[in-house]
């Protein structure tokens, strides 16, 4: 049943909380949320019945959650917040894709957190102008009320049958309602390249593991290899995956015994 917290701002976030023991809040990428994610929803299932307190959630303006544009990374790090304060103060954060920078803005913020599990992070280049420069063209198309812009924009750099998956599936009328929320991918994106690496995760004291699938593509080892490089506490491990994906009872095995 969804259940609903909100936030300090007073955003409504919806999820599903699954099992007992040790708090992990599941934090989506670009394009994932409970309706159209039927993955997450798995894994959720699996790490509950490993002995985990697992939540499931909407990111703000997506799904069953509230929230207006603009949507941004400091709203996003205080419906974690809200998370995280509704399983008891403390839990493990893992990321899918951006929403591993979610989790690390959230580490660096918010008292709590105890360990961070980030699969293939799409990491650009340290101090590179190119997040800043997405960020401006999401906010331009979505400002202009072009919600397929803004998606096939965000998903530029994807397979092409990705997004063109999305456009003709029976889910596209949900992906259209949520385009707007992807302003806070990419302000996460920019923000992971507006200091050096070393500075930036300074607050970030917490466990990292840096999660890749054993087919990943290029580009997430080489992000994955620069922030265990730049964390205080990381490391990297992989599973089986492939195409940016996993089988969710693969994960749930690996994140049962990263954990313990």
């Amino acid at each position: 049943m969804t259940e609903f917290v909100t936030t300090a701002d007073g955003v409504e976030i919806a999820y599903d909380r699954e099992g007992g023991g040790r708090p992990i809040v599941l934090i989506g990428g670009a394009g994932q949320f409970r309706a159209v994610d039927p993955a997450t929803r798995a894994l959720t299932t699996e790490l509950a019945g490993r002995g985990f307190d697992v939540v499931h959630y909407d990111r703000p303006g997506r799904g069953d959650s509230g929230g207006e544009p603009p949507f941004t990374l400091d709203g996003e790090v205080a419906a974690l917040r809200a998370l995280v304060g509704a399983v008891g103060g403390r839990a493990t954060l893992y990321g899918s894709s951006s929403g591993g920078l979610i989790a690390l803005a959230a580490a660096a913020a918010l008292p709590g957190v105890e360990r961070l599990l980030l699969w293939e992070v799409p990491l650009g280049e340290e101090e590179g102008a190119d997040g800043a420069a997405l960020l401006a063209e999401i906010e331009g198309l979505a400002a202009a009320g072009d919600r397929e812009g803004t998606l096939r924009r965000f998903m530029a750099g994807m397979p092409p049958e990705w997004f063109e998956g999305m456009r003709t599936g029976p889910h596209w009328p949900l992906f259209e309602r949520m385009a707007p929320s992807v302003r806070a991918d990419a302000e996460a994106l920019a923000w992971a390249q507006s200091a050096p690496w070393a500075r930036l995760w300074s607050q970030v004291t917490v466990p990292v593991t840096v999660l890749l699938g054993s087919a990943a593509f290029p580009f997430f080892h080489a992000a994955a290899d620069a922030l265990v490089a730049s964390l205080a506490r990381a490391e990297r491990a992989e599973i089986p995956g492939k195409d940016h994906g996993w089988e969710p009872a693969d994960l749930a095995d690996a994140i049962t015994a990263l954990l313990g």
